[in-house]
């Protein structure tokens, strides 16, 4: 298939620096997730992105830098995605198609037997509810998922964290694909799909998200992340899901659409220490520190951390919310409980319970630290991503400022968001500052007519 954060993450990701005025101080990748592998989100530099861009077949020869503009990419020879059923960068996509490109396989049409790794290496699921296999997972990530630009800081997937994002509700073993060197038994790559149903325009498709794509650093010129892709395309055919949702940090054929992502300062003076921010003329760490004052508490009455107890009010109102948006999950209450009951520095949500005992809103984060590569002082950067919001009674804008005081009480130094949904409206009153990177959405084997940002109502982690 094809997957955020990164997703982003998705999972919907990004290390984002940040100036006192809200702009950032330089460009970086997203997470080598399938992303990346397929040109997609970050890399630890500038030649390993170049060496994953060749292992998908991607001819960059040309340029030496990854594009990420719509106009740069088309320039691009795409030998993987060329292949592939996504549409390519001038087919225009009548308002009245939303279907998929590809038929449906037969059973029988899907190849039986896994795809064939280079000599010296062996297929093996990773089993996450094994702590000793859980623990090799994150160092592979650890060690070899996302550097930014200048090598400063790495995403920091805890195994808490993983297990979340990995065992949603319908969770198979076998989309957890790894390869070992046979001799070994080192884990040295991994891929994961995660079961999602979404609504595109007026249908509602079963897909898969693909993330955590991971090669080690030393095996990305054995061209193993285009295996690794066809190998959990097959897995997930072999379910009877032939579509999938992913996200990526630069432009592949084609965006369905096109999100950028905004910061929210919440530590300003340990984010320049670590040159997360940087100062600007005309400011001081005192002024910086005075802008970014939160409120020592909430300003929404009943607002509360949610609990088992409300996960069938809170599945109806993401639902319900979540209608008015072209690009969205469909949520069961198995789905909620797992995703969104809270889990110290993993996840955070909070409902609005009002007098009569009803809950009305929602309110949620999820916890993405990163590692300092070098500094003497500050070893992780904690970082808050806007998750999914439900402003029914309340104000958006006072709701995330709740959630950004909320997040500034659990020690987070930095509040993510991206600009979709209605999350534009209120991003710079809250002292939001805009990122220097996008983030594209893209549907695998399906076309539609593009979205907006405000017609997204879908995060990947």
């Amino acid at each position: 298939m094809s997957e955020k954060k990164k997703g982003k993450s998705s999972s919907a990701g990004g290390h984002g620096h940040s100036h006192e005025n809200g702009q950032e101080c330089g460009g970086h990748h997203e997470p080598i997730g399938l992303e990346e592998a397929t040109s997609s989100q970050q890399g630890p530099n500038i030649n390993e992105l170049m060496k994953m861009m060749r292992e998908a077949g991607i001819d960059l020869s040309k340029t030496g830098t990854a594009p990420k503009q719509i106009d740069e990419a088309k320039s691009k020879n795409y030998q993987f995605w060329s292949t592939q059923p996504v549409p390519t960068f001038d087919e225009v996509v009548d308002d009245s198609v939303n279907t998929h490109i590809d038929p449906d396989l037969d059973p029988s049409q899907i190849r039986a037997e896994p795809y064939t790794l280079p000599a010296g290496f062996e297929w093996k699921d990773v089993d996450v509810n094994d702590a000793k296999q859980l623990q090799e997972l994150y160092s592979l990530l650890t060690e070899n998922y996302v550097e930014d630009d200048d090598n400063m800081f790495r995403f920091d997937y805890s195994s808490e964290f993983l297990k979340w994002a990995l065992q949603v509700p319908g969770w198979l073993p076998q989309f957890h694909c790894g390869v070992r060197v046979q001799n070994s038994g080192k884990l040295v790559a991994f891929i994961s799909a995660i079961p999602q149903t979404l609504k595109v325009y007026n249908k509602v498709v079963k897909m898969v998200e693909i993330n955590f794509l991971c090669v080690v650093k030393k095996l990305r010129s054995k061209r193993v992340a285009p295996v690794l892709i066809r190998e959990i395309t097959r897995r997930v055919n072999q379910t009877g899901v032939f579509q999938a949702a992913f996200t990526a940090g630069i432009v592949i054929p084609k965006p369905i659409s096109v999100c950028r992502y905004w910061h929210r300062s919440l530590n300003p003076k340990k984010l320049v220490e670590v040159k997360f921010s940087h100062i600007g003329q005309k400011m001081t760490i005192a002024r910086m520190i005075k802008l970014y004052k939160l409120p020592a508490e909430t300003a929404t009455p009943g607002l509360r951390p949610m609990e088992k107890k409300d996960a069938d009010v809170v599945t109806k109102l993401l639902n319900d919310y979540l209608k008015q948006f072209q690009l969205a999950p469909v949520f069961d209450r198995h789905e909620v409980e797992h995703i969104f009951l809270p889990q110290a520095d993993v996840i955070y949500s909070y409902v609005v319970e009002n007098s009569k005992g009803k809950v009305t809103d929602f309110v949620s984060f999820y916890c993405l630290p990163s590692s300092v590569m070098k500094h003497a002082q500050h070893k992780n950067i904690k970082a808050a991503y806007s998750y999914y919001n439900v402003a029914d009674t309340v104000p958006l804008k006072q709701l995330m400022n709740d959630a950004l005081i909320l997040a500034h009480q659990a020690n987070f130094d930095v509040f993510n968001a991206l600009d979709l949904m209605y999350n534009s409206e209120i991003l710079e009153e809250l002292k939001f500052g805009i990122g220097d990177g996008n983030l594209q959405y893209y549907l695998y084997n399906w076309k539609c007519k593009e979205m907006q940002p405000s017609q997204i109502g879908l995060v990947l982690q």
